[in-house]
Formats: structure tokens, sequence, C-alpha cells
């Protein structure tokens, strides 16, 4: 964990070029990325193997959620591309949990596997019109418990639930965090949000970043600005 990268940079791009090239412009920082839906339909497992190949922790964001022998195929097929991490909907099940858990168990290379709990552009009210009446916490904190007892390495919540997390499941249960801004930065369309420093400081591990640093004026100065802002929190954690 000390030696891991904290932040993962969300690569929101259409093509494999762009998201290269904003690979180039960040530098040498410590950082690793994602590869989200848009991105890999597009370019297919052809840019997950570039990444990997230049030394890049690769997070793949493609949160299957299917029947267990379907995502157990899918997560196994992940750890082959070398990827660092990969997530599932918590939300598909036990049996489907313990078959992605135990797909990569005895692979070569075994990527993190993280259950996707309640996604950051969800409120109460969004909840309620699926039909779900408690509240985000009590959401995630449900699905948290199931992802901890089927043996997976941590969550993705919203800053909002991340010392909720770490109270129920402990430290080294890990929580990967979208739904980080810097406080001068526009929330988008996520309603659940934290600034980098106070996501840290709550015991988050991993941070998911987008927009403000690939839509920034200057990538390489948003990025750094950010580990400058978390690197306080780490070192008190």
């Amino acid at each position: 964990m000390n030696d891991s990268p904290r932040v993962i940079v969300a690569l929101d791009h259409s093509t494999a070029d762009e998201a290269l090239a904003l690979i180039t412009a960040l530098g040498d920082a410590p950082y690793a990325v994602k590869v989200g839906k848009e991105l890999f339909t597009r370019e297919g497992p052809a840019i997950v193997r570039t990444l990997v190949a230049r030394g890049t922790p690769v997070f793949l964001d493609l949160k299957y959620h299917d029947i267990p022998n379907t995502v157990a195929a899918a997560c196994r097929a992940a750890a082959e591309l070398g990827v660092w991490m990969v997530n599932v909907h918590a939300s598909g099940g036990p049996a489907m949990l313990r078959a992605a858990r135990e797909a990569i168990a005895d692979g070569a290379h075994r990527p993190l596997l993280i259950a996707v709990t309640v996604l950051t552009s969800l409120d109460a009210a969004e909840l309620a019109a699926i039909g779900i009446k408690d509240s985000p916490e009590q959401q995630v904190l449900r699905l948290t418990r199931l992802a901890r007892d089927c043996g997976l390495d941590g969550v993705v919540c919203s800053p909002q639930e991340i010392a909720a997390v770490k109270r129920e499941c402990g430290g080294g249960f890990l929580t990967v965090t979208p739904g980080i801004r810097p406080a001068e930065v526009s929330l988008d369309d996520q309603q659940r949000v934290a600034t980098p420093a106070s996501a840290v400081g709550a015991g988050g591990d991993y941070l998911v970043v987008g927009r403000p640093i690939t839509r920034a004026r200057d990538p390489r100065a948003a990025l750094s600005a950010i580990l400058d802002e978390i690197a306080p929190a780490i070192r008190q954690a």
C-alpha cells in the first residue's frame, strides 16, 4: 500500500491517442490510470496491453455485473491482461462475487478485486427511484459487508462513506473513491464528493480523479497540486 499510487487518473477519452497523449503530458509522477467503458469499447484490450507494457498500473473499470460464470471468465481475462485492479458490482450477489474472487485466485498475476457499491452520481432520491429506500450510506455498508464476507479486497464508495467503511471493515479493507473534486473545481455530475485532502484524511486509500486533471489547462500541474494536497494527510495516516 505504501508503494502504491494514491491517485488514479480516469482516462475519460475517446481514443488511445488522446489517452496516451495525456499520459505523456502527466510525466513521471506516481499515479495509476482508470480505463473505463468508452475507451475500452472503442480501443479494446489493446489499450490496456499498451499501458501495462509502459509500466502504468491499470484499473480496469468495467463494473462487471452478470451471472457468476460470465463474471468469473471476464475477471480471469482481465487478470491475464495484467491489470492492477478490476471491479465488479456488489449488487451481483454473493455467488457472483465469490466466483470473481476464485477466478483470479490462482493465476500468475492477481489484480486487486474491488466491489462497486453505490455510484457517486446517486443520491437518496435516485436510490428511491429504483426501489432502495435506505440512505446511500446504509446501502453502501450493506454491500460493503457482502464484499468483505465474499473475500474481496475493498469497495468503490463515495468520500462520504469512507470513514463508515473503515469502521465496519478495518483499515486493511481498501476504498477506491471517485467524486474527488478540488475545492475550486465544478462538481459536474457527481453528487457525493470531497476534496482530495479530506478523502485521505477520512482514511481513503485510492482517489479516482478525472475531469479536474484531464480537462485542466495543465494536467501535470493539476496532478501535482493534488499530490501535494494529500501528502500531509498520507504522512499522518
